[in-house]
């Protein structure tokens, strides 16, 4: 390596780990940083290279004459495509961190013409909506349960479709705009364009309108995630819906087929029958691919014994419409998976939950040179989200061999940011907390509390846990387990939170008591 930087007459910098005093130290926190234990450890303006191997592949590619051309003259230190969990969170700790920072989002409509505000997957088209369309049908069955405790009343009560969607979209609307609020805060510009990569460190940012910009950064996060896919079959993308078109459907959907066996597919179509709706499941093969079988099973016994019906061993081959309408009529045609026999059947909505497709393939990675999957659209990145091109990094969905979950993107989000641009403080955090549940239902966001402390001396462990909040109880059970074994306020950071619930909050306390600073809540996060 040194004699490759030698004959393109480049000065570079080398520390001899094994001649200096504090050599071991500075491996330590070079695999950090890197995650690269080996040497040579090779930087070329601030960029993480590899090992000789990798810089040998770069200069080959012509990627290391680039990035050693580059200078500061970059628009942005951070470029983050993408404005979901893992890329706003992202965006907000380099910020933090003191970077010049651009979070780029733009939602390609549905078939059915649908799109939503800032804020990704999870605030706009699932883990939110989806738990307060299922608080929704909890009520109602604490309807059904008040009579046996007591409760007397005798006029007919139903359920109102436009009057839940309205509440619910109004409240994903506040999350939107405290989303945007909350990068205006910290100083990271927002840009509603489509962006796509044009050559190394440069993007084209494309507008409603069609009106282009190109910007330049030093560093970019690619957190584009996933939309639903389609079953590639005669009237699928003009009469059916996905979860995509659901939370925000203007009408009620009706008698509904829902088609797959995903978790997507199950929780959409348990919300719907507890809404009092006549709901089918279409499934190919089993419940719950790669979940335990025999707790999958019984989830289907149980929505079974509440009214889902299900076909098993069946694909639909065509969906054809009967009539217009909000909702219309639509005949399904569907084969056996086992035989030659094939069904019809007619509803007033089709949901189709079969998969989610990586928002990849449309965004110019080919020509930076970024490897994709070429079967299913994933980036493979190594263990600190770098891909094979050194200055393009990938979080959430869009990873090979991860976690698809929103609390997963937001942590790895925060620690790349924090691999990227330094260090981090462990400190005593508390703050206010608005349970989900409560946000349509108008009650105040800022009663629930929660609070650790922790000895400083002791390596952080908590000796302290409060929380005011509904199902306390419940959720302090599991952390006095926790603190049994020893917990402390690193363990509680890196754990991955579950969402949307009370108990996540404590796996991402922020802010001091002493600071001083805000705890009140704006939304979700």
């Amino acid at each position: 390596v040194k004699e490759l930087f030698s004959s393109l007459g480049v000065q570079c910098n080398i520390l001899e780990l094994d001649q200096v005093d504090d050599g071991a130290n500075v491996q330590e926190v070079l695999s950090e940083i890197t995650n690269q234990r080996t040497v040579p450890n090779i930087f070329v303006n601030k960029v993480h290279m590899g090992g000789c191997d990798r810089t040998f592949q770069a200069h080959q590619s012509g990627l290391l004459q680039k990035l050693l051309q580059e200078d500061s003259t970059y628009d942005y230190d951070l470029i983050v495509i993408g404005g979901g969990s893992g890329g706003l969170a992202c965006a907000q700790e380099a910020a933090i961190l003191g970077k010049k920072v651009m979070v780029l989002d733009f939602v390609v409509p549905s078939p059915q013409g649908t799109s939503w505000g800032l804020g990704g997957t999870c605030v706009n088209v699932g883990c939110v909506p989806k738990k307060l369309m299922h608080q929704a049908a909890l009520l109602g069955q604490a309807l059904n349960d008040s009579r046996k405790f007591g409760w007397e009343y005798g006029q007919q009560v139903k359920h109102n479709w436009e009057t839940m969607t309205e509440a619910i979209q109004n409240h994903i609307s506040s999350l939107n705009w405290g989303h945007r609020l909350s990068l205006r805060e910290k100083s990271v510009d927002y840009v509603n364009s489509y962006g796509e990569f044009v050559e190394h460190h440069r993007i084209k940012a494309t507008n409603r309108k069609g009106q282009e910009t190109s910007y330049t950064a030093a560093k970019f996060v690619i957190a584009t995630g996933k939309r639903p896919r389609y079953l590639g079959i005669q009237g699928d993308k003009e009469y059916c819906i996905t979860s995509d078109d659901l939370f925000s459907l203007p009408y009620c959907p009706g008698k509904t087929l829902v088609v797959g066996a995903s978790y997507v597919a199950l929780e959409c179509a348990g919300v719907l029958n507890g809404l009092g709706l006549d709901v089918t499941v279409m499934v190919r093969s089993v419940l719950l691919r790669g979940f335990d079988q025999e707790m999958a099973e019984r989830v289907g016994s149980y929505m079974e014994q509440h009214g889902v019906k299900f076909l098993r061993k069946f694909i639909p081959v065509m969906v054809q419409q009967l009539e217009k309408g909000s909702p219309g009529k639509l005949k399904v045609v569907a084969k056996s998976t086992k035989g030659p026999e094939t069904i019809e059947g007619v509803y007033n909505t089709v949901l189709l939950a079969i998969g989610r497709d990586s928002c990849t393939r449309k965004m110019g990675l080919d020509k930076i040179g970024v490897k994709i999957n070429k079967k299913t659209g994933k980036i493979p990145v190594n263990d600190v989200e770098q891909t094979n091109v050194p200055y393009v990094y990938a979080v959430g969905d869009i990873l090979e061999g991860k976690l698809e979950l929103t609390p997963v993107a937001i942590q790895a989000g925060k620690l790349l940011a924090r691999r990227l641009f330094g260090g981090s403080l462990e400190k005593v955090y508390h703050t206010f907390f608005w349970p989900l549940e409560w946000t349509v239902a108008g009650r105040d966001n800022n009663t629930c509390y929660a609070k650790i402390i922790c000895n400083k001396f002791d390596n952080y462990r908590v000796i302290g846990f409060h929380v005011l909040g509904p199902n306390a109880g419940e959720v302090t059970q599991g952390f006095a387990a926790a603190m049994k074994c020893g917990l402390t306020k690193q363990l509680l950071d890196d754990t991955i939170g579950i969402h949307p619930t009370c108990g996540e909050v404590f796996t991402t306390l922020e802010i001091t008591k002493s600071s001083g600073l805000d705890i009140t809540q704006k939304g979700c996060g």
